[in-house]
């Protein structure tokens, strides 16, 4: 294998975590994604991709099987478990059909089988993050059962009856929303929602956290929706999973 030039045709940057633990491969790997001018985070371990996942949010998973700490598989079944619809790409030596079989059914959006072209990776991860936008544009309203939030209008129901929330507070409420029973801490919150992470102004997410409250009242279970993670920060629980 080896790294090809930068391909003019990508213009949109995606977040791609890479969990490959033989360093020559994973560097070449993250050489050629960085090249289709995504950002690559790369880790070697299941242990490392979990603590990562929880912090940091990705369009694409790159994932081994035979991992120093078990199964990579075992995290796209997790994954999928959760409910998250992270695509996710096994990479692995591990070749026969009722391995690949396995991988698919538990989950995994691709398989790619080692050697492989580099070529031939890079046009399956155009392929998956294609897929992935055309999915994501499909799906503008996020439903649980008699909450409604809809990105491209902008607009929140509960139980039928429309919310009235500030720009901030629709942002907040729809990045949870986008990851259910995903916890955030008050920083990563800033960061992601408000754009600064600056310490002393975590009290900002706390009042709009209690303003969102407070507005979906009228919904059942609603002091359940957003919930507060003592010592961590908050998540969002759709009633399926209470």
């Amino acid at each position: 294998m080896s790294v090809i030039n930068s391909d003019k045709s990508v213009c949109e940057r995606r977040r791609i975590l890479l969990v490959e633990d033989e360093p020559d491969l994973a560097r070449l790997i993250r050489l050629n994604l960085e090249s289709l001018q995504h950002e690559v985070t790369q880790v070697s371990s299941l242990t490392q991709a979990r603590q990562v996942l929880q912090s940091k949010s990705f369009d694409l998973l790159l994932l081994d099987r035979m991992l120093s700490d078990g199964d990579g598989l075992t995290l796209c079944q997790q994954l999928r478990q959760e409910g998250k619809r992270l695509p996710c790409m096994m990479i692995t030596a591990r070749d026969s059909e009722s391995d690949i079989v396995l991988g698919l059914e538990s989950g995994a959006d691709d398989y790619m089988v080692k050697p492989f072209s580099v070529l031939e990776l890079r046009a399956r991860v155009k392929a998956l993050l294609r897929r992935a936008n055309q999915q994501a544009a499909d799906q503008y309203a996020l439903t649980f059962d008699e909450l409604v939030i809809d990105s491209k209008t902008r607009e929140v129901t509960a139980a039928n009856q429309p919310l009235t929330l500030t720009a901030r507070e629709f942002d907040l409420l729809y990045y949870l929303a986008q990851h259910p029973r995903q916890v955030f801490s008050r920083m990563q919150l800033l960061e992601a929602v408000w754009g600064y992470s600056y310490a002393g102004y975590e009290h900002t997410v706390n009042s709009h956290i209690n303003r969102l409250r407070a507005k979906l009242a009228c919904c059942p279970n609603s002091n359940e929706l957003v919930q507060t993670v003592w010592g961590v920060g908050y998540k969002f629980a759709p009633p399926a999973a209470h």
